[in-house]
């Protein structure tokens, strides 16, 4: 008898996370788009019982704004909906997806105490809110819909995710059928698919801790997908904080108090940060709940050091490069296809093309792309 790969997920899903099944899905790109249509559909096929509960329209960048829901004066994104209808409705063919005519703060408020307590009587175990269309790095975050109905939910004693992403684009939910090879399409799968593993990792930590820290929140940006070559596969996971610091207040990983800063790490390869904030304030959390939340992810996060910045001698430092790429240095890792070390003559890159490593000059003193090592 042949089982689907998609029950075989359901059924694994199911058994490491049996204590948390219950989740509101939110965005603030609006209810109609694909991304969050095709996360719907994944986290059902893995399991979870999910109401998707999200702004009429696009909301983009309303941070943590709110308003009381009012009649529609225009039609819900794409036309799903026409002008006059109700301030929150659902959709006709299921009715577990809902729109709320106001902010991500308001859908995701009506999704916890209004769908929730309908159809299960109680708030849900969780929220995922995202992914959204364009990354949230940094400081940034206090402008953006998505981390502002993480905040909403956190505050309201609700686990809860912030989930970005560089890729993708805001078409309607019927492109995931009418077009499944097009680039907003397959963005949409990559990143529900690495949003289904995120969870049922971080899930698997049972309940012998919070979830969530209470008053924190998660803030998870992926890399594009085409600097992964579309495949989800190839993303790693690492422990980040929001902005940059060198005060070591962060919680211990590898012998190091100091996370890289997860703008620098979406934006220098295939990677996806994982970051702990305050709900209140959107900044930084503290090094206890930043280590409630990497523990859980242990198995899969990648602590990814910034290298010394050391002199060579041109050929001692060009022997060194050549054993690392050739994989004579395994604990040290490079992220893209350039590795860059500063010479006794001046900023040298090593590039791998074609096998050959092609020896470049570029004037000192200019910025110096990230070089990380595994712990």
């Amino acid at each position: 008898m042949k089982v689907s790969f998609a029950k075989l997920l359901a059924l694994a899903t199911l058994l490491t996370s049996s204590t948390a099944q219950n989740i509101v899905l939110t965005n603030d790109d609006g209810w109609a788009v694909a991304q969050i249509r095709d996360e719907y559909n994944m986290l059902r096929s893995a399991g979870y019982q999910v109401i998707l509960s999200a702004p009429a329209v696009d909301k983009s960048g309303s941070g943590s704004s709110t308003t009381t829901p009012t009649t529609l004066s225009g039609p819900c994104q794409f036309n799903t909906c026409p002008s006059g209808s109700p301030a929150t409705g659902t959709d006709s063919s299921d009715s577990n997806i809902h729109y709320v005519n106001g902010y991500p703060v308001d859908a995701v408020k009506y999704g916890i105490q209004n769908f929730a307590q309908s159809r299960w009587g109680k708030k849900p175990d969780f929220v995922v809110s995202g992914s959204n269309l364009g990354n949230n790095l940094g400081s940034g975050i206090t402008g953006s819909g998505t981390v502002g109905a993480a905040s909403e939910a956190a505050k309201e004693g609700v686990p809860s995710f912030a989930f970005s992403g560089a890729s993708g684009s805001s078409v309607i939910y019927t492109t995931l059928t009418s077009s499944p090879s097009s680039s907003s399409t397959i963005s949409a799968n990559i990143y529900s698919t690495l949003i289904n593993k995120f969870l049922s990792v971080y899930l698997s930590g049972g309940t012998s801790t919070p979830i969530v820290p209470a008053g924190y929140s998660v803030n998870i940006n992926f890399s594009s997908t085409s600097s992964c070559s579309n495949n989800a596969n190839n993303f790693k996971w690492v422990a980040t904080r929001l902005v940059k610091s060198a005060s070591g207040v962060d919680t211990s990983r590898c012998g190091s108090n100091n996370l890289p800063d997860e703008s620098t790490v979406v934006k220098e390869g295939c990677f996806a940060s994982v970051s702990v904030f305050d709900a209140n304030t959107k900044k930084d959390a503290s090094a206890s709940a930043q280590k409630v939340v990497f523990d859980r992810l242990n198995s899969i996060l990648t602590y990814l050091k910034s290298a010394t910045h050391v002199s060579y001698r041109n050929t001692e430092y060009a022997d060194l490069l050549r054993e690392i790429l050739s994989g004579q240095r395994p604990n040290v890792r490079r992220t893209m296809s350039t590795l860059v070390f500063h010479g006794t003559e001046g900023r040298h890159t090593l590039n791998r093309t074609a096998g050959i490593l092609a020896e470049n000059r570029t004037g000192c003193g200019m910025p110096m792309p990230a070089v990380y090592q595994n712990c």
